[in-house]
């Protein structure tokens, strides 16, 4: 009996908050985030950080003191816990599990997995203080990555603002370490746009939430803006002429965004058509499509359409396989 208390003393408030943490994932896997709620999370977050680091000198002379340090740690957990398990639906319908941003997901999977378990958590943060860090800077630039495209930034300039902010919002970090607020925000200023260009030069790791490809199929032929004679994707090279990739994008209300289709055959770029914008607002996603004649002697192997956003992040992908 001593031992089943004990273990629910450790690990039940972990356990309900995983139980939880499921059943919201369960409830809302087909809903995006609000932006007004990621926004919100982010700020208190912030703040606490920033008060805690301000006055943990004083309050940690005093017991009552270390009891409100303690509250402020575990109310900043919850927080994080609270912002990736809003973030991972949306990163989970963003992400082609068979291309290199399913790193981003899994990352996001296991600090939010971290941040469920007190007694993990506390551990990491004891051994690695400097992982709270990473936690706030990887949950606000996703955060940011979604809630700025919601409220109509495009995604390029989303996933370069977000890295920006959340690079300034370290300062607290630094504050901690006795630097001054004012020395501090002007390095993670100027740290931030190093973390833009990084961002630029990584995106295609990073999934473009919150769009994602609500529906994709191949077609012999379209009728209107629907695909008419769908095709399996295990075809034979003597049965074709051309083959029709439809896919429907979804994108938050409001958002204009030029997407391409890049046909490739065993890996290699075959082809690569620019598609007009798509317009954000339909919940069954924006439908457009791109043709490929494709001649059988040249057509035996492995073929993928990607669908790209105009700035190269990888939206989703459409395989299909001819044989002889």
């Amino acid at each position: 009996m001593t031992r089943a208390v004990d273990w629910l003393r450790r690990w039940g408030i972990s356990c309900a908050s995983l139980a939880a943490g499921l059943l919201a994932l369960f409830v809302f896997r087909r809903e995006l985030p609000h932006a007004r709620w990621i926004v919100g999370y982010l700020l208190l977050m912030w703040l606490l950080i920033a008060l805690s680091v301000q006055l943990r000198e004083g309050f940690q002379a005093t017991r009552a003191g270390r009891l409100v340090l303690g509250a402020a740690d575990y109310t900043i957990q919850s927080l994080y816990h609270g912002v990736l398990l809003f973030l991972l639906p949306a990163y989970w319908a963003s992400t082609t599990l068979d291309s290199p941003n399913v790193a981003f997901l899994v990352v996001l999977v296991l600090l939010a997995m971290l941040a469920t378990f007190d007694p993990w958590y506390r551990a990491v943060i004891e051994l690695l203080p400097a992982v709270t860090d990473v936690f706030f800077l990887v949950s606000a630039f996703a955060a940011l990555n979604v809630a700025l495209v919601l409220v109509g930034v495009p995604p390029f300039w989303a996933l370069l603002l977000g890295a920006w902010i959340a690079v300034v919002g370290l300062s607290p970090a630094l504050r901690r370490r006795r630097w001054a607020w004012r020395r501090a925000l002007r390095v993670t200023a100027l740290a931030g746009l190093g973390a833009a260009v990084l961002a630029f030069v990584g995106r295609a790791g990073i999934p473009p939430a919150p769009l994602f490809l609500a529906r994709s199929t191949l077609a012999r032929d379209m009728l209107g803006a629907e695909p008419l004679g769908m095709l399996p994707t295990s075809l034979r090279a003597t049965e074709l002429r051309s083959v029709v990739a439809f896919t429907a994008v979804y994108a938050p209300a409001g958002l204009r965004q030029p997407i391409s289709h890049v046909w490739r055959r065993e890996g290699q770029i075959v082809s690569v058509v620019r598609l007009a914008p798509i317009q954000g607002g339909r919940r069954e996603g924006f439908r457009t499509y791109s043709r490929k004649a494709i001649a059988p002697s040249e057509s035996e192997g492995r073929w993928s359409v990607d669908v790209v956003t105009g700035a190269g992040q990888l939206i989703g992908r459409l395989r299909f396989r001819v044989e002889s």
